[in-house]
C-alpha cells in the first residue's frame, strides 16, 4: 500500500523555474524567493498590457464614447474582483501551509471548498449583475451618451466572470503549492487569446458577427473560458497536488471547517482592496479640485505608478507562498530570513525601478499628454515627490505577507486602514490651503513612512506568530489515508541568507 501510495503522490521539486508544485521550505532563500516572484511579476505585466492593448482597440474602433462606457464598467468589475480576492489568498494561504505539512488530502479538501465557494459567487454574480446593472450605472452617474455602451458591455462582461474568477483560484492554488511559472503560461494565453479576438469580434472580421463594445466582452469570455479549461488540462495531464479523482470528487462539497476559514480570513484581506478603492476615490475628488491639467497628469502618473507597484506585489506573493509553506513544515527558523530577503529585494527591485521611471518620465508622459507641456510639468513633479513612497509601501506589503501567511489578516488591515485613510487624507486635506496640491503628492510618503513604521510595530510585537489560520478539518477522515508529500533531499547549495532578520 505504500509503495502503491508513494507511486500516486506527485513530488515536490526543489525551488526552481520548472512547472509543477515545489517545495519553498529548503535551498537559498533568496534564489527561490526570486525565481518565485519574477513569473509573478511577469503575470502583472501581462494583464496590465492586456488591459491597455485592449483600451486601444476600444478606443480606435468605437472611439472615445466606448472607451468611456468601457471605464465605468470597470469600475463595476474592480469591485466585484475585490469582494472575491480575499477569499483566493486564504485559500492559496491554506494550500501552502498544508504543502509545507506534506498533506496533499489536504490541499484537494481546501481546493474543493474553494472551487465551490467561487462557483457559487460567480453565478450569483452573473444573475444579480444582469438584473442590477442599469442601477448601477445609475449610481454611478454614467454619461447618458454611454450607458447603452455601458449597458451592453456589462451584460456580456459578467458572464465572462465565472471563468475568470475560477481561473483566478485555480492559478492562485497552483501558487499555493509552489508553481508561479504555469500561472504565467496560461495567463499569457489568455491575453494573447483576448487581445486577437478584440478586433475580430469589434469589427465582425472574416466569419465573426460585427458586435461592436459587445465584442470587446465576448473576446474576455472566451479568453478567459480558454484559459480555465487549458489550466485545468495541464493540472490532470500532470496530475498535480490540486487535482480530484474518484472519491475525492465529494471535496466539492465544502467542508465546513475549511469553508469558515476562507470566509473568516478572506473578508479582511478583500476589504483591504476595498479600503484601497475608497482612498483613491477620495484622493481623486481632491486632485479633480486642481484643474483638468492636474487630473490628467494624475492620471498618467498613475499609469506609470501601476508599473512601479508590480515587483513589491510579486515579492509579496512569493514571501507569503514560502512562509507558508515553512509554517506548515514547522520551519519557523525560515520565516524570519524569507521575510528579510523580501524586504531587501523589494529595495532593490522596486528603488531600481523608481530611479528608472525618474530618469525617462519626460520622456514617457508625452504618450498619455501628448504635447501638454504644463501637464507634463506637473506630472513630473507628482512623480518627483510622490514616487519614491512606494518602496517604503513595498516594505510593508512584505510584512503583511508574512503575517497573512500564518493567518494574522486583521492587524495588516488595520495598518493599512490607518496609513490611507486618517494619515494620507488627513494630511492631504489639513494642508491643502497652505501647499495646494503638492500637499496631496506629500501625502503618499507620509503614508508610506507610517504605514512601514507600523508593519514594523506589528511583525515585532503584534503577536501574529500565536495566530492560526485553522483547526482540524471537519471531514478530515472521511478518506481511509491521507496522501503525504514525500520530503526532497535538501539543497546542496549553501543558504547565504541564514542570518536572522533584525
Amino acid at each position: 500500500d505504500k509503495l502503491k501510495q508513494s507511486a500516486e503522490t506527485p513530488q515536490l521539486s526543489k525551488g526552481g523555474a520548472r512547472n509543477g508544485p515545489h517545495d519553498l521550505t529548503q535551498g537559498p532563500i533568496t534564489k527561490t524567493l526570486l525565481t518565485f516572484a519574477l513569473p509573478t511579476l511577469g503575470s502583472s505585466v501581462l494583464q496590465s498590457l492586456n488591459g491597455s492593448i485592449n483600451a486601444i482597440w476600444i478606443g480606435q474602433f468605437l472611439g472615445e464614447r466606448g472607451l468611456a462606457a468601457t471605464t465605468n464598467a470597470n469600475i463595476i468589475m474592480f469591485l466585484l474582483v475585490a469582494a472575491v480576492f480575499g477569499f483566493g489568498m486564504a485559500a492559496t494561504i491554506l494550500i501552502g501551509q498544508n504543502m509545507g505539512r506534506r498533506d496533499v488530502d489536504a490541499v484537494r479538501r481546501t481546493l474543493g471548498s474553494a472551487f465551490s465557494l467561487f462557483l457559487v459567487i460567480s453565478v450569483a454574480t452573473v444573475l444579480v449583475g444582469l438584473m442590477t446593472a442599469p442601477a448601477i450605472l445609475r449610481l454611478l452617474r454614467t454619461p447618458a451618451e454611454v450607458f447603452d455602451l455601458a449597458l451592453a458591455y456589462l451584460r456580456v462582461i459578467f458572464i465572462a466572470m465565472i471563468p475568470g474568477f475560477l481561473g483566478v483560484l485555480m492559478t492562485m492554488a497552483l501558487r499555493g503549492t509552489g508553481d508561479s511559472l504555469t500561472p504565467l503560461k496560461f495567463m499569457a494565453l489568455g491575453s494573447v487569446v483576448d487581445v486577437v479576438l478584440n478586433p475580430v469580434f469589434i469589427l465582425g472580421l472574416g466569419p465573426a458577427p460585427k458586435l461592436g463594445i459587445e465584442g470587446s466582452a465576448v473576446a474576455t469570455l472566451i479568453a478567459n473560458s480558454v484559459s480555465l479549461l487549458g489550466v485545468v488540462a495541464y493540472i490532470y495531464a500532470r496530475d498535480l497536488p490540486i487535482r480530484l479523482r474518484g472519491p475525492e470528487w465529494r471535496y466539492l462539497l465544502p467542508d465546513g471547517g475549511v469553508l469558515r476559514t476562507i470566509l473568516a480570513k478572506g473578508v479582511p484581506m478583500g476589504m483591504q482592496m476595498f479600503v484601497v478603492t475608497g482612498s483613491a476615490l477620495v484622493m481623486i475628488g481632491l486632485v479633480n479640485r486642481h484643474g483638468t491639467g492636474t487630473t490628467a497628469a494624475y492620471g498618467a502618473t498613475n499609469q506609470l505608478w501601476t508599473y512601479i507597484q508590480m515587483p513589491a506585489m510579486a515579492i509579496g506573493a512569493a514571501v507569503s507562498a514560502m512562509v507558508a509553506q515553512n509554517i506548515g513544515a514547522g520551519k519557523w527558523e525560515r520565516v524570519d530570513q524569507i521575510t528579510r530577503a523580501g524586504v531587501i529585494a523589494n529595495l532593490w527591485l522596486t528603488g531600481a525601478l523608481v530611479a528608472v521611471v525618474a530618469a525617462v518620465d519626460q520622456h514617457v508622459l508625452w504618450l498619455f499628454l501628448g504635447n501638454d507641456t504644463a501637464s507634463i510639468g506637473i506630472a513630473t513633479r507628482i512623480n518627483l515627490l510622490a514616487s519614491w513612497s512606494f518602496i517604503l509601501f513595498g516594505v510593508s506589503m512584505v510584512l503583511a505577507a508574512t503575517a497573512r501567511a500564518n493567518g494574522a489578516v486583521v492587524g495588516p488591515l488595520v495598518i493599512l486602514a490607518i496609513a490611507l485613510l486618517p494619515v494620507r487624507l488627513g494630511f492631504a486635506t489639513s494642508l491643502e490651503p497652505r501647499l495646494g496640491a503638492d500637499a496631496i503628492w506629500w501625502s503618499f510618503p507620509v503614508s508610506s513612512l507610517v504605514s512601514m513604521l507600523l508593519s514594523l510595530a506589528y511583525y515585532r510585537w503584534g503577536g501574529w506568530r500565536k495566530a492560526k489560520m485553522m483547526g482540524k478539518p471537519s471531514h478530515a477522515e472521511e478518506l481511509a489515508t491521507p496522501s503525504e508529500i514525500p520530503a526532497c533531499p535538501p539543497s546542496p547549495v549553501a543558504d547565504p541568507d541564514a542570518a536572522p532578520l533584525r
